[in-house]
């Protein structure tokens, strides 16, 4: 990826971002625990779009990420080494349609058991924009479309059904699928999905016989009851004044939440009655994070960089006790 073409990213995402950068205000709760061993793992090629938007931890150790400029997917190993595994096929037109930023993007991203990949993209053209499927030694192949005017983000895995379940940030929309593949269906259009003017509905998790997902413009954590026959029920706010919030992770502690807030720069505990406390920012490393993952106590933060333009990292913690 060319020096231009890196600038002209930076750009759409700065001028996109700055009404809710300005609107964040400082968090009012100084960083305290429950973090420990924080350090940056893995450092990416700025220069070449590895700009790491999600991640999934894999079997074996590692975690496979996806490069959102770089229209790519990756595995980063236990030493930190990067490996790209496949790349996406560029749009005709560059991808200047892809609705709010003008570039495509490769987004959410998780695993099933045998070792198949499942990756979103958005473009901004019918033809490549929805859910792809990557297999081990294989070509990426699309399964599922998804409008070209949204923008397919958050990706979560229902194990029991073997449904997917698809954040459209642009559209409000979640979608759901089978993980066969096939023709997407709205699942829910509430409009606490919906954004204020640059991103809605964002990381998503399936925890507790519910789909979770985060809204990056409202700043809030919604509950989605998943009923029977695979309705939506009505989502409930679980947390709010957080803008900027991206994806995030369950910690294994009933309903308590790691979440990166990615304009902030910062990394909060969400606690189950919602109030929340910042355990990572800038100061460890951090640049625009994106994404967690546990791994048992293991803690994995992708930071993109997008607005900070410095050092897209990967960076490593212990979950500890609690402050």
């Amino acid at each position: 990826m060319s020096e231009r073409s890196i600038k002209l990213i930076m750009s759409a995402v700065v001028v996109a971002a700055a009404t809710l950068t300005a609107a964040v205000p400082a968090d009012a709760t100084p960083t305290a625990g429950p973090l420990t061993h924080v350090r940056v793992a893995s450092h990416f090629d700025l220069s070449a779009g590895q700009m790491p938007e999600n991640i999934t931890l894999l079997p074996d150790g590692t975690a496979a990420v996806t490069f959102a400029a770089g229209r790519q997917v990756a595995r980063v190993t236990r030493q930190g080494n990067t490996h790209v595994l496949a790349t996406l096929p560029a749009p005709a037109d560059g991808g200047v349609d892809t609705p709010v930023l003008g570039f495509p993007l490769a987004t959410g991203i998780v695993h099933t058991s045998d070792g198949t990949l499942y990756v979103l993209y958005a473009t901004g053209t019918a033809d490549l924009t929805g859910l792809w499927r990557l297999r081990p030694a294989q070509a990426p192949q699309r399964i599922a479309a998804l409008p070209a005017g949204g923008l397919p983000n958050g990706l979560a895995l229902d194990e029991r059904s073997r449904q997917f379940y698809i954040t459209d940030s642009v559209l409000g929309t979640v979608w759901t699928v089978p993980v066969t593949g096939g023709t997407p269906r709205a699942w829910s259009t509430a409009p606490e999905l919906a954004s204020t003017g640059f991103l809605g509905a964002n990381g998503a998790k399936v925890h507790g016989g519910a789909l979770w997902v985060t809204n990056l413009d409202r700043g809030t954590v919604l509950r989605i009851p998943i009923r029977s026959g695979n309705r939506a029920g009505a989502p409930q706010v679980k947390a709010s004044g957080l803008a900027g919030i991206d994806d995030f992770a369950f910690t294994g502690r009933g309903d308590e939440i790691l979440a990166a807030r990615n304009a902030p720069n910062t990394v909060v505990r969400i606690r189950p009655d919602g109030t929340s406390t910042t355990v990572l920012d800038a100061t460890d490393g951090l640049q625009n994070p994106t994404s967690v993952a546990l791994r048992g106590n293991d803690v994995y933060v992708l930071s993109a960089a997008y607005t900070t333009a410095t050092d897209p990292n990967l960076l490593r913690a212990r979950l500890g006790g609690r402050p």
